[in-house]
């Protein structure tokens, strides 16, 4: 999992357990069952977060979901049906590779250059495949961390405003940089399907996401979708990360993870020179292209049960053949030795010598 430094400062911990006696303090309420799409509270709190993207939805557009994968989904069971095509990146999220087919649905790899997808090969797939849906993850774009900047984001809205296709804008990385662009949904609203999850900006446990629909028409189909498939978000995680959001917590954990994230980049700059490969300063993981001789299958091999988390391209890889990459991911529960450690044996298992035999 690429998954964001776990916090390790004991004054930031102490402000997270004070949400949760918070939160314990007016239990009994959070034991009953909910809204499908939450609390007037909880989605105010989420107006408030979403305001960070340069998103000002109405209220009646917004729903807490029970995280970004659910979510994913929940809105392709509205917008698709067995058989009906999806565009994403040429390399995309692993989870919506295991979405669509358990759905029974084509994707379809669209070709993606330094500024991420290309708008004219967008225009001409539209055109071509007739789909009912674009997903993107334009900002630290799992694997690649590549970030789409503001003009091809309103060039790619120009396109999906023409054709009248709806766009999942899969956020999970926007809240962690400070200078993300606006979300790509500020450019066409009336066709995003945006999904604000919590799990790399916050914690994966938690379980949430703050999504909002193109109308309130759409948002109560997205209601009765997670209804059929989720109940709700769970309460509990919805009040404590409106908590966190009302008296600044959930600031400092972003905080928290962007100077961490930058630190654990840093090592990576150090340890990786001479070697082929993406990042972005606040990214959770590398894109690593392996030297000329080694594989991708022996790397993992020998990397095996260490600390270091390593994907091959296969699991990302909609479009063409997988290319020798690798994601190497720096976050989680290890400490920054750690990571030193393992990016060091991993280093060691691209010398040339240790391809042979």
């Amino acid at each position: 999992m690429n998954m964001p430094p776990e916090p390790r400062d004991e004054r930031l911990l102490r402000r997270m357990r004070e949400g949760l006696g918070y939160v314990g303090e007016n239990m009994t309420p959070l034991l009953r069952y909910q809204s499908s799409i939450g609390s007037d509270r909880d989605k105010s709190a989420a107006m408030t977060w979403l305001g960070k993207r340069g998103l000002s939805p109405n209220a009646e557009c917004v729903a807490i979901t029970p995280g970004a994968h659910a979510t994913i989904l929940a809105i392709l069971t509205i917008l698709a049906e067995p058989g009906d095509t999806i565009l994403c990146e040429a390399v995309s999220y692993p989870g919506l590779r295991a979405i669509a087919a358990r759905l029974r649905l084509n994707l379809q790899g669209l070709p993606m250059d330094k500024e991420g997808i290309d708008p004219d090969a967008l225009d001409c797939a539209i055109r071509e495949h007739g789909p009912k849906a674009l997903y993107l993850t334009p900002t630290l774009h799992n694997p690649t961390t590549l970030t789409v900047p503001a003009q091809r984001r309103r060039q790619i809205a120009d396109v999906v405003n023409a054709h009248g296709l709806h766009v999942i804008e899969d956020d999970a990385y926007g809240f962690v940089p400070s200078d993300a662009p606006s979300a790509l949904a500020s450019h066409a609203p009336e066709l995003s399907w945006y999904i604000g999850g919590l799990s790399k900006c916050l914690g994966g446990g938690l379980r949430l996401a703050y999504s909002t629909a193109p109308t309130s028409r759409c948002a109560l189909s997205l209601g009765h979708a997670m209804r059929s498939t989720a109940v709700m978000a769970s309460p509990i995680s919805s009040a404590l990360a409106t908590r966190w959001i009302e008296d600044g917590t959930a600031d400092e954990i972003i905080g928290y993870i962007r100077a961490e994230s930058a630190a654990r980049q840093a090592i990576a700059t150090e340890l990786l020179a001479g070697l082929e490969y993406r990042s972005a300063p606040n990214a959770f993981n590398v894109w690593l292209r392996l030297p000329e001789g080694a594989g991708r299958a022996d790397l993992m091999g020998r990397l095996t049960g260490r600390h270091i988390g390593i994907m091959p391209s296969d699991a990302f890889t909609v479009l063409g053949r997988p290319d020798e990459n690798v994601r190497v991911c720096l976050g989680g529960s290890i400490s920054r030795e750690e990571l030193r450690r393992g990016l060091l044996l991993m280093t060691d298992s691209l010398q040339p010598d240790a391809w042979v035999g």
